[in-house]
């Protein structure tokens, strides 16, 4: 989003904005050099931080270990829950049960009318 807004904002710059970007940017630059001069050459920059350790790399045996180990979790899985079984039926109300609701809903509608008159 704020490049799309960087790039339709472009035609409508002035030659004085935008020698100001340039010179921003090379005051940026400037001060991360200085930063990296200051930290020494045992601090890395990543994405935009700073961090003193290199990044922790998986084996090839360890990935394989890993999607082995999902694998069987997504078998257990299904195993346990049937993928491939029928689906559940839908549970039914008895017809005794129905008519009960609805007499109740009937003197529930009864007392409205009785108070409203």
């Amino acid at each position: 989003m704020v490049t799309a807004l960087v790039v339709s904002s472009i035609p409508n710059i002035t030659v004085f904005q935008l020698e100001r970007a340039l010179e921003l940017k090379r005051q940026i630059a400037a001060l991360e050099a200085e930063v990296q001069e200051l930290l020494g050459s045992s601090a890395r920059v990543r994405r935009g931080r700073l961090s003193g350790r290199p990044r922790r790399r998986m084996s090839e045996a360890g990935k394989r270990r890993i999607a082995a180990a999902q694998r069987a979790r997504w078998a257990r899985h299904n195993r346990t829950t049937g993928a491939n079984s029928k689906p559940k039926t839908k549970r039914r109300m008895s017809a005794t049960a129905r008519a009960r609701i609805a007499a109740a809903q009937r003197r529930r509608w009864a007392a409205v009318k009785a108070a409203k008159s």
